[in-house]
């Protein structure tokens, strides 16, 4: 019809699902876009190529806005409002997509919601793994391994051969304290491809065999967002520190591969300093710390939270306070909503330990202690924790703790 617009021709992305565009480059960007995401690669921002080849591209615009979401509020709301206005000629894959990003960008954000249309999505469209990430990932903020681990065994019977689901199945099952099954999920991952990150990140290993693993890994990282960088050579360092090894490892680590970080110009520095803080706090719990307290304070200013309060008084070494702020029941677990790992949570117990140590409160400590050590009964560490809390409590076998402590320095890297 005269001064119509004729309708743009129907693509099908990598997964074979139908989106609307004219336009091979923003096709091509959209295609780069998966990969990034899916590899955690440092270049997720060519997703904004989409939209410039295409302004009226759908889906070019969604996955543009939710990239941009936390960055730039008003550009993301007016690439969503650009893919609103497309909608109606959109696929019906393209509305499912708009409909499942829309309560994720904004000032109304809404991840419940977000949540219950991504389900949706994925019974219609499991083959979309960038919407089975981004679920995910609301699942870990939000704290539900069990819903987590529920999505990706929907969409595994469509994704069979896929590196990148098995080690979406295995962070969940890892979270969930599901070992045997996490490794066998991650292996696999590995066997389809052995460079894929998150299977690598998921490989459950203990020690010198996980250093010797992540090491052997570590050249395929570089191409990583700043986060999974640091966050892999983080697991390398802790590593190092959990099997008693020197010291000066796990600096060399913070120094060359965490802290080094900032040096490249397109590193995200609250990434980096996310993983610094981890490493730093672990290295202070132990009394290792030496002159690099005051990035403790560096970084823990940059963040916003309770645990943060908690944080940066420990490290103006306010433990009274650190106390008020904690309360003599605290579980990092409870903070689990924050988005963190449990072993990413598990240095503000190993703090916490300390701080009631250094108050004088050597019998909650050993309480608090004990049940840790079920769950970590091969952390020398922790072993040196009890000994120290039986000593000053005057009750319990310091000796006995003494000794299995002593036994597990030598197991690993000795």
């Amino acid at each position: 019809m005269a001064g119509k617009k004729a309708a743009a021709a129907t693509r099908e992305d990598r997964w074979g699902y139908p989106l609307r565009t004219s336009s091979d480059a923003c096709v091509c960007a959209i295609e780069s876009f998966y990969d990034q995401v899916l590899s955690y690669g440092r270049s997720r921002a060519i997703i904004l190529e989409a939209p410039r080849h295409d302004p009226t591209c759908i889906l070019g615009n969604v996955l543009a806005a939710h990239f941009l979401a936390s960055a730039d509020p008003p550009r993301a709301s007016s690439l969503l409002s650009a893919a609103a206005a497309a909608l109606e000629s959109g696929t019906s894959y393209e509305k499912a997509v708009y409909e499942a990003v829309v309560p994720l960008v904004g000032d109304c954000r809404d991840e419940e919601m977000a949540l219950s249309r991504h389900l949706e999505l994925l019974k219609e469209y499991p083959k979309d793994l960038v919407s089975l990430k981004r679920a995910q990932v609301i699942c870990f903020y939000m704290g539900l391994p069990h819903l987590s681990l529920r999505i990706v065994e929907q969409a595994l019977p469509a994704n069979q051969g896929c590196s990148y689901v098995y080690g979406m199945l295995a962070f969940p099952l890892l979270e969930l304290g599901r070992m045997v099954e996490a490794e066998r999920a991650a292996r696999r991952g590995l066997e389809v491809n052995g460079s894929d990150i998150w299977s690598q990140h998921c490989y459950n290993c203990h020690f010198k065999e996980a250093v010797e693993f992540m090491e052997a890994c570590s050249s395929t990282w570089n191409s990583c967002s700043s986060f999974m960088y640091t966050h892999n050579w983080w697991h390398v360092a802790v590593c190092y520190l959990e099997g008693n090894a020197p010291v000066d490892k796990a600096l060399e680590i913070y120094d060359k591969k965490i802290w080094g970080e900032l040096q490249r110009s397109d590193s995200d520095q609250a990434e980096v300093y996310l993983n610094a803080l981890g490493l730093l706090l672990r290295l202070d719990a132990r009394g290792k710390i030496g002159d690099h307290k005051h990035r403790v304070l560096s970084a823990a200013e940059k963040l916003k939270d309770k645990l943060a309060e908690a944080t940066y008084e420990y490290g103006k070494g306010n433990y009274q306070k650190v106390m008020e702020i904690l309360g003599l029941e605290f579980d990092a677990i409870d903070f689990k909503m924050i988005g963190a790992s449990d072993e990413q949570l598990d240095v503000f117990n190993e703090i916490f330990f300390r701080v009631l140590l250094n108050t004088g409160n050597a019998s909650k400590a050993i309480d608090h202690i004990q049940r840790h050590i079920k769950k970590r009964e091969g952390s020398p560490h922790l072993w040196r924790l009890l000994e120290e809390a039986y000593e000053m409590d005057g009750k319990g076998d310091a000796g006995a703790a003494a000794e299995k402590a002593k036994a597990l320095e030598m197991t690993y890297f000795n």
